[in-house]
Order: structure tokens, then sequence, then C-alpha cells
């Protein structure tokens, strides 16, 4: 499992914020066992990752604001239908 997890749940679902330096083997580990929404700072922006049920999906270019790529990231998987 990750260290260093921040969270946002200022509204529905809860996202986990991975710091940078993780790495996609790292996420992947955690989200295949937590199956956490994941926002995943790459250092040059965000990238969100989620659990299907049976594989990780990455929606990626989220862009450098995290308040932002959160906002975006829950539109992602809403229009997904994973909300």
């Amino acid at each position: 499992m990750l260290d260093g997890l921040t969270h946002d749940d200022s509204e529905p679902p809860t996202i986990s914020i991975v710091p940078v330096g993780a790495t996609w083997e790292e996420v992947y580990d955690h989200i295949k066992i937590a199956h956490d929404f994941m926002l995943v700072d790459t250092g040059e922006g965000y990238e969100g990752a989620y659990w299907t049920g049976t594989k990780m999906e990455v929606i990626d270019d989220l862009g450098p604001d995290s308040d932002d790529a959160l906002d975006e990231f829950r539109e992602q998987l809403r229009q997904r239908g994973e909300l």
C-alpha cells in the first residue's frame, strides 16, 4: 500500500492524492487492493486512476492544477458511468 496519500473528500467520491515520486506499479498495486479513485501527481500534471473491477484505467492530462484536476477527474468519472 502507498504511504503519504492525502485525500480530498470535499465532494463525493473521496479521491486519494498520490504524491510525486510514486511509480505506476505502486499505484496499480494499491488500487488493485483498495479500489480507490486516485489522482496521481506526475510532476508535470495530474492523471486519474481507478479500478474497473478487472483492471486499472487511467485518465490522463487532467492539467497542472490540483483543484481543477480533481473537478475534471470527477466529471470524467461521471461521464464514464463510474459514479
